[in-house]
């Protein structure tokens, strides 16, 4: 049984474990509450908070995620509670003499990071707000300053916004949770850019993946699994034509939970590889699913969860769901709601999450003939306003208008309204790209276009100052001049990948 408690008006779960001690502190706060703008707020504060705590005999680490963000160890009592107080203590006073390094750090650590097809399917179906961050590097690093990290920290780091869990016999002797007072934070509605579903979009040419939201609970995650378990017997064992097939089931804040699955794909297998995955889904869809395989997840299930409740495992999603306003339920409660789960249950789920699944398919590879609605680039119509035609038809024309900002290409309109701007990437020279709600971005370059200095300018007083990200300087040689194509993106760097992940590329 897990138990409740309270420290300094900090809620506390404490479920007794057979293995070693283990706690973490979970404030309701993740990337999901950042604009584009300060994208990388959250991560920044971890790393600071931490930074006090230096090298020590235990292990500890922290964590931000898409809801929420953890500081966690393992180790003795004493050494849990010297962690705990040093964690309040680097919120309370964050080492702003570390700012420029701890930055550097993150830009390092985003480097190294793998492009994960859930980053892009997020972005798709939420745009450039909210749960679509995760597509996005963390750009608002360099503009953040210590006001902002105060005022982050004020809002979202204190005892109304957090919960402790403790895997152990109970509180250790001698702790204390020095935060501020403050009020729960509610995590923001998600967005949504998709105008219907099911839908696909292109993306990587290596990889077939979909994704769907549908409501949190134990069908759901069965239905996960025996996905997995069919996209592996279909697309690994029976046919040969991938290597690595995943299925995630995610809950959110919010009731609902996103399910994602994945199947890695040879060049000259991407179309075989499509067919068998919108094959698995049609099948799904259609209630084609043994009985006895809802069977073998749910046992295989039920003992990963007990296990789970053996160690500890299952005390950070009790936490989540604490600081979500959710109630916490014990193993016994969610057991019960695991072995009610039925066929038509899974069957029921699986039609609904084909009918809000997204589909990313391997290069321009098309989905149209299975069902599935084309994504659209763009959700703003072109805007009224004056025409600038590029230099020597040297990039696509621009309209700049009253309301916003359109990109003209051959068949196709991209617009950024200036109320519906996520944010504007600002080099020193005066080029932009402005970025939409709906992830659409314009590229503006002033050497382009007939006055162009003075077309920056004016579209810069559009925009609030707030959601300009400065870029570092371009040599000139990366500064595109009308005889010459727009500026070249060094491949492999992070803005080239962000940008190939945007949509309107």
């Amino acid at each position: 049984m897990t138990v409740r408690q309270e420290v300094d008006g900090v809620p506390v779960l404490i479920a007794p474990t057979t293995g070693p001690m283990s706690a973490g502190l979970a404030f309701r706060v993740g990337f999901v509450d950042e604009s584009l703008s300060k994208r990388g707020i959250t991560h920044l504060i971890e790393h600071l908070a931490l930074h006090s705590l230096g090298v020590a005999d235990y292990h500890f680490n922290g964590a931000t995620g898409v809801e929420h963000t953890v500081f966690h160890m393992q180790g003795a009592e004493a050494d849990i509670v010297a962690f705990l107080h040093g964690v309040c203590a680097g919120l309370a006073n964050l080492p702003m003499q570390r700012l420029a390094v701890e930055k550097e750090i993150l830009r390092t650590e985003q480097n190294s990071r793998g492009e994960g097809p859930a980053g892009r399917l997020a972005l798709w179906r939420h745009g450039a707000r909210d749960y679509g961050l995760a597509s996005y590097p963390e750009w608002g690093l360099s503009a953040i300053t210590p006001d902002d990290l105060r005022a982050w920290v004020a809002r979202y780091f204190h005892r109304g916004n957090a919960v402790l869990w403790i895997a152990g016999p109970g509180v250790p002797a001698g702790l204390r949770l020095d935060l501020p007072d403050g009020t729960r934070q509610v995590a923001p509605a998600p967005s949504s850019i998709l105008p219907v579903r099911p839908a696909y979009f292109p993306g990587a040419e290596d990889a077939v993946a979909w994704d769907t939201v549908v409501d949190r609970g134990e069908p759901a995650a069965v239905f996960a699994e025996v996905l997995r378990r069919s996209m592996f017997r279909s697309l690994r064992q029976e046919s040969g034509l991938s290597y690595n097939v995943v299925t995630d089931y995610t809950p959110r804040a919010d009731g609902r939970a996103v399910i994602m699955a994945a199947a890695d794909s040879l060049p000259e297998k991407q179309g075989a590889v499509l067919g068998g995955l919108v094959d698995v889904l049609a099948a799904a869809r259609l209630g084609m699913i043994d009985e006895a395989e809802v069977t073998a997840v749910v046992n295989k299930r039920r003992e990963e969860l007990r296990q789970a409740g053996a160690t500890g495992g299952r005390l950070p999603g009790q936490a989540f769901d604490l600081l979500d306003g959710r109630p916490v339920r014990d193993l016994d409660e969610v057991l019960a709601e695991l072995d009610a789960v039925t066929l038509d249950d899974v069957v029921t789920v699986a039609a609904a999450a084909c009918a809000d699944g997204l589909l990313m398919t391997p290069g321009e590879t098309q989905a149209d003939w299975a069902g599935y609605a084309d994504a659209p680039v763009s959700s703003v119509p072109l805007v009224d306003g004056v025409t600038y035609r590029a230099l020597g038809g040297s990039a696509p024309s621009l309209v700049a208008g009253e309301r916003g900002l359109s990109l003209i290409r051959p068949g196709s309109t991209l617009t950024v309204l200036f109320s519906e701007c996520s944010a504007v990437l600002a080099w020193p020279d005066g080029g932009r790209i402005f970025i939409g709600h709906d992830a659409a971005q314009l590229r503006v370059e002033p050497t382009l276009y007939p006055d162009g200095s003075a077309l920056v300018t004016a579209l810069d007083a559009r925009v609030r100052p707030e959601l300009r990200i400065p870029m570092p300087a371009r040599e000139p040689d990366r500064i595109p001049r009308p005889d010459t194509p727009e500026e070249p993106v060094p491949a492999g760097s992070i803005l080239s990948r962000a940008l190939r992940r945007i949509r309107g590329r």
